[in-house]
């Protein structure tokens, strides 16, 4: 987790993407983070995160569901995907 601290602290166009499903994502998420489930991933994700080139910071419960979410990111054509794993290793804010 330190690596993506720093990874944030360096840049500041980024996007936090939280795979979850919308009741575990409205339990407690990263600051600033958006909710895009994994399971609703396809072609109209671009209606969310136009710039297929912007650093995306990807993560979900247990890393499981955000590794999947990164592999069909990638698919669709987006380039700078970094999948930091679940929140469940998380030691920043949480925000409800």
């Amino acid at each position: 987790m330190d690596d993506i601290v720093k990874i944030m602290e360096e840049n500041k166009d980024y996007v936090i993407v939280d795979v979850r499903t919308p009741d575990e994502y409205k339990e407690g998420h990263i600051p600033n983070a958006i909710n895009i489930p994994n399971e609703t991933i396809n072609e109209t994700v671009y209606n969310k995160l136009k710039d297929k080139n912007q650093l995306i910071l990807i993560y979900c419960r247990s890393g499981s569901r955000s590794r999947q979410a990164a592999y069909k990111m990638q698919k669709l054509g987006y380039t700078n995907l970094v999948d930091f794993g679940g929140i469940i290793n998380w030691k920043g804010k949480i925000e409800k």
